[in-house]
């Protein structure tokens, strides 16, 4: 399997693609990063170093690619955080430029604005960018809870309401919308829950809360969730292996407790999970 990965890159820990080449390529997936900016460390730091790249160098990296004849077995696209709508319009386009030699290929968008916690945190007219242009082109989604609400334009206070919005999302496009983490009314205190939905059915996977706030879990997720999804085709399924690594290597990480999450370290847990998490369907 062969998935081209546009995404943000950091020098130390673990963001973009820095948390999504190494467990794709843990799992036996042939990666093509291609990185939107590179900075020595993600900005929840306050203080970072680096650049954001222009959309031609983009588009001349994919160009590069598509020259060594290789674009027809490339069998998904991953992009995560943009720097800006120019650099998300060269995203699409590398995109739609895969799915022309290969129509089978799928376009997964974590569609990245912001969280709960921080608000709103990507450039001026990004959110607006995911809204209208990317999600649209995308046939999977990975937003979280704060992302969902922005896209639906609705509220995810219970699962009735998230599951109205999730439905929302579809309308615009993508076939699969997997929310990274939700908390709604139903949910106890001390857990999280993940949410996936296609037009066959809708999945809810409930895990602990961990006593620990790191970066690049979402990013991770999404790039294994992908993966998985493309070799079984089953959504509850990708759910639940993606989750369980992810969990895994985040209990590594509290148990550690590091201030970045422990891919490399917990590494098995990537392709062999202590803990196997099942996804149950929702069906009222």
């Amino acid at each position: 399997m062969n998935i081209l990965s546009i995404q943000s890159h950091v020098a130390y820990g673990h963001v973009g693609n820095s948390a999504a080449v190494f467990p794709l390529q843990r799992m036996g997936v042939e990666v093509w990063p291609v990185h939107t900016v590179q900075y020595s460390n993600h900005t929840g730091y306050g203080q970072w170093r680096g650049r954001v790249f222009d959309a031609g160098m983009i588009r001349e990296v994919v160009a590069g690619i598509e020259q060594r004849g290789v674009l027809g077995e490339c069998d998904g696209v991953l992009s995560g955080y943009m720097g800006g709508a120019d650099i998300g319009a060269a995203i699409l386009d590398a995109a739609a430029t895969v799915k022309r030699a290969n129509p089978a290929a799928k376009y997964c968008c974590d569609p990245v604005i912001g969280d709960a916690g921080r608000g709103v945190f990507v450039r001026e007219g990004i959110p607006e960018f995911m809204r209208d242009k990317a999600v649209p082109a995308a046939d999977v989604i990975t937003p979280n809870q704060f992302e969902l609400e922005y896209l639906s334009g609705r509220d995810c206070k219970t699962l009735v309401t998230t599951r109205d919005a999730v439905k929302a999302v579809h309308d615009l496009g993508p076939r699969v919308c997997l929310v990274t983490s939700l908390h709604t009314e139903e949910t106890p205190e001390d857990a999280i829950d993940l949410m996936v939905s296609d037009e066959k059915g809708c999945f809810r996977l409930r895990t602990p809360k961990l006593p620990l706030v790191v970066s690049g879990a979402g990013d991770a997720i999404a790039a294994l969730f992908l993966a998985h999804y493309l070799r079984e085709g089953k959504i509850d399924v990708a759910l639940s292996r993606a989750a369980s690594s992810i969990f895994g290597v985040l209990v590594k990480t509290a148990e550690a407790g590091a201030p970045e999450i422990q891919l490399v370290v917990a590494q098995q847990e990537i392709v062999e999970p202590s803990q196997v998490l099942e996804a149950e369907e929702i069906t009222s």
